[in-house]
């Protein structure tokens, strides 16, 4: 493991390698704070890693791996598994990072020791148009939050939406590892993460964009099995029901430790 090393995250499957040079082109434009490095683990979901682009395919700082088909939290969890990272980003194959995101990531890291997560504002891209938007519901206030902050804003919104964007989180390795890292669901396996890692740790929310978010029929986010109300019920019911399982571990290994004399 490095100290000084950000691990960047991303399963593929077909339909998004497409999109992959222009993460890439965004990957490739970030400058970091001085000694700091990122990788790239690249994780195929099905036997694809041929069909990636060459620039990516021969630049030293990318690592490609592929596994059988098994959605994307199995996916990016085997990608984890050959991380090297003190901090590990999440980057979505069809999706892009803004101009000094992972600098911003290591810094918030850097500054607030005490944290174990970040995540930012993000634009919302239009793919047949390429019209950047900001999110419709507004942004959170940028800044410091406590643990569970995530969980009591999702349901005070009636489960409608969380209030940041769990595709431009970053964790520290430690905090993933204790968490077992990504949801083994089909879909949601990121919100999952996240609301499981605010409820164990404080974060840290970026004011500046730290994501393009792109919007296109494509996404596994617009897909029927994604859409289905009863499924969405069921990952929102496991997702809940994991970070409340979570804070009454830390509250009851609270209540049995022994007071300071």
């Amino acid at each position: 493991m490095s100290d000084n090393r950000i691990s960047v995250i991303t399963p593929v499957h077909a339909p998004s390698v497409p999109y992959l040079m222009d993460a890439y082109e965004s990957l490739r434009r970030q400058e970091l704070p001085e000694s700091w490095r990122w990788e790239w683990l690249i994780q195929c979901d099905g036997p694809i890693a041929d069909s990636l682009p060459d620039p990516i395919r021969t630049d030293p700082r990318c690592a490609i791996d592929e596994n059988r088909p098994s959605g994307p939290g199995p996916t990016r969890n085997m990608a984890f598994a050959r991380s090297t990272g003190s901090i590990i980003r999440n980057l979505d194959a069809d999706d892009r990072l803004t101009d000094g995101a992972l600098a911003r990531d290591i810094r918030a890291h850097q500054e607030h020791p005490e944290i174990g997560w970040t995540t930012s504002t993000a634009y919302d891209c239009d793919d047949e148009t390429g019209e950047l938007s900001r999110w419709v519901h507004g942004d959170p206030e940028p800044g410091l939050v406590e643990p569970g902050w995530v969980l009591r804003v999702w349901e005070d919104n009636d489960w409608k939406w969380l209030p940041n964007m769990p595709t431009s989180m970053s964790i520290k390795r430690d905090l993933l590892l204790r968490l077992g890292g990504w949801m083994a669901l089909p879909t949601s396996e990121d919100t999952g993460l996240l609301v499981a890692a605010s409820a164990l740790a404080s974060g840290h929310l970026e004011a500046e964009p730290g994501l393009i978010y792109r919007k296109h029929n494509a996404q596994v986010t617009a897909s029927p099995e994604h859409l289905d109300t009863a499924h969405a019920e069921q990952r929102r019911t496991l997702i809940v029901a994991r970070a409340r399982a979570l804070q009454e571990l830390v509250q009851a290994s609270r209540e049995t430790s022994p007071t300071p004399s």
